[in-house]
C-alpha cells in the first residue's frame, strides 16, 4: 500500500509561524516554528518531539494572528520535528487557515 507520502493530499507551501503544542494527554509543551503548511498539517522543526499518533493543542501565531487546532503526530524525525495533521479546526481558525493558504498561492 501507499505510503506517507500518498497521505500528503494538501499542497505545502513554505510557511514560518511560532508554534506551541501541549501534548493532551501528558501536558508536555513542546515550542518550535513551522517550515511549511497545507489546509491538512503542517511540519514543525522543534527540538524536543511528542510521539508519533500524541494529539495535542497547537497554536500557531503569525503576524498578530492565532491560529488554534487540534493536532495529531504523524512523523517525527528526531532533533528536527514533527509531521502535524491538523484534525480538528473550528470556525475562525479553519477560515485564517484558508485565509493564510490564499495568500500563500498568490504570492507564489
Amino acid at each position: 500500500m501507499g505510503g506517507v507520502r500518498d497521505r500528503r493530499y494538501a499542497i505545502r507551501f513554505p510557511f514560518a509561524a511560532d508554534v506551541e503544542l501541549i501534548d493532551l494527554e501528558s501536558g508536555k509543551q513542546v515550542e518550535g516554528v513551522t517550515s511549511d503548511i497545507s489546509l491538512g498539517g503542517c511540519f514543525v522543526c522543534a527540538n524536543k518531539q511528542l510521539p508519533i499518533n500524541a494529539r495535542a493543542r497547537m497554536k500557531l501565531h503569525r503576524k498578530g494572528q492565532t491560529l488554534e487546532a487540534l493536532v495529531v503526530v504523524r512523523i517525527v524525525k528526531p532533533r528536527v520535528g514533527m509531521g502535524i495533521e491538523f484534525f480538528d479546526l473550528e470556525q475562525p481558525n479553519n477560515e485564517l487557515l484558508a485565509n493564510w493558504i490564499e495568500e500563500l498561492r498568490r504570492s507564489r
